[in-house]
């Protein structure tokens, strides 16, 4: 791998420089930071990291490449990697790709060689930020020009949504799922593959009519990037189908119900990413250890006078975790149960969703008008 020297400059001015891998191209993306020990390949493939670059506070990335069958979604859309130590030597007898390699094709840049705890100590105090990947040998006022002058993106769901309705089938199904799309992880439709689910990926703006001639048995709200007001054809679904029939929903999904129901969500300081949030169920009392990525979340106390009711609280900083509506036939979590690699103790949520599935249809069904 031909390395080349690069700088990484944030809109509060600091200054990184470092070794350049992946793409040799310039990169203006809001910078936020990960905790995860592994896992760089699903980071690398989750549509809900699309216009971020992301800081790995593990010191040692790329070290067992990348599989064939690992990937979270097909066309990667994360902005850009920023890293300690990258490793273009993988270990791995599953490997087929390095990580470099795999970023090359899709035009995501990244910088080894940063000190990490210092830029993640900077984020954690002062929030997230947006920042600029480029060549060492710009001027940094120069480069924080560039990085002033990007204009902001939005709807960023729009971008990252299929184009069309696609189909993951599975053998002897026993439940048809309508899969919202707004950047949808794969090993949550492999989830409900597992569950002897058929579920049929919809663009984010289907209107509610497609979906019900699909004769589902269920609907799923997905994860996905940016910010859940701007996902207004959504939050309008939900409010046309909930109470016709089971709905559920995961992280961006979780948002889009809370304001389809009159709560309201807010932007974090630096959000929540890695694989060690400690959530409680305040319906069981146990404690969750889950895996989260998410800018945004639901303000607990908007949720007053809504049908929605608190069932899961995270316990760093009590922000809401997840919700239901048993009159409304609907639950939702900000964490991610499917995660892969993570920790599993919340894989229940999807065997929760197959019961709602099940009482519908012993009740005659989704309302098909």
């Amino acid at each position: 791998m031909k390395q080349t020297k690069k700088q990484l400059v944030c809109e509060n001015g600091a200054r990184f420089t470092g070794w350049g891998f992946g793409a040799d191209v310039e990169r203006v993306c809001e910078l936020v930071f990960n905790t995860s020990m592994v896992g760089y390949q699903e980071i690398l493939s989750d549509l809900s990291y699309y216009g971020q670059m992301v800081c790995m506070t593990y010191p040692l990335i790329g070290n067992y490449g990348l599989t064939d069958d690992d990937y979270e979604t097909k066309t990667p859309g994360i902005g850009g990697f920023v890293v300690r130590e990258y490793n273009d030597n993988p270990s791995n007898y599953r490997y087929t790709e390095t990580l470099s390699e795999q970023m090359e094709e899709n035009g995501i840049p990244g910088i080894a060689g940063v000190d990490t705890r210092m830029l993640t100590r900077m984020i954690r105090d002062e929030g997230s930020m947006r920042a600029i990947i480029t060549d060492a040998g710009l001027p940094a006022e120069e480069a924080l020009a560039r990085l002033k002058a990007e204009p902001v993106v939005r709807n960023h769901v729009s971008c990252v949504s299929s184009k069309k309705i696609w189909y993951s089938r599975t053998a002897n199904p026993l439940y048809n799922v309508v899969a919202v799309d707004c950047g949808i992880k794969h090993n949550i439709i492999r989830s409900f593959n597992a569950r002897r689910c058929n579920v049929t990926i919809v663009p984010f703006d289907t209107p509610a009519a497609t979906i019900m001639a699909l004769r589902p048995d269920g609907l799923f709200l997905s994860n996905g990037p940016g910010d859940p007001e701007d996902v207004v054809p959504v939050i309008e679904l939900v409010r046309q189908l909930q109470g016709r029939l089971p709905i559920f929903g995961i992280c961006l999904g979780h948002q889009m119900i809370a304001l389809a129901n009159g709560a309201k969500t807010f932007k974090m300081k630096f959000g929540h990413r890695g694989g060690n949030h400690p959530v409680k169920n305040l319906l069981t009392g146990k404690v969750e250890i889950t895996s989260q990525n998410h800018s945004y979340a639901v303000d607990v106390d908007s949720m007053a006078g809504t049908p929605l009711e608190l069932t899961h609280l995270n316990l760093l900083d009590n922000t809401s975790e997840g919700m239901r509506s048993e009159k409304l036939g609907l639950f939702s979590v900000q964490y991610h149960p499917e995660s892969a690699p993570g920790p599993q103790d919340s894989g229940y949520l999807f065997d929760q969703f197959i019961e709602n599935m099940n009482r519908n249809k012993a009740k005659g069904g989704a309302d098909r008008a």
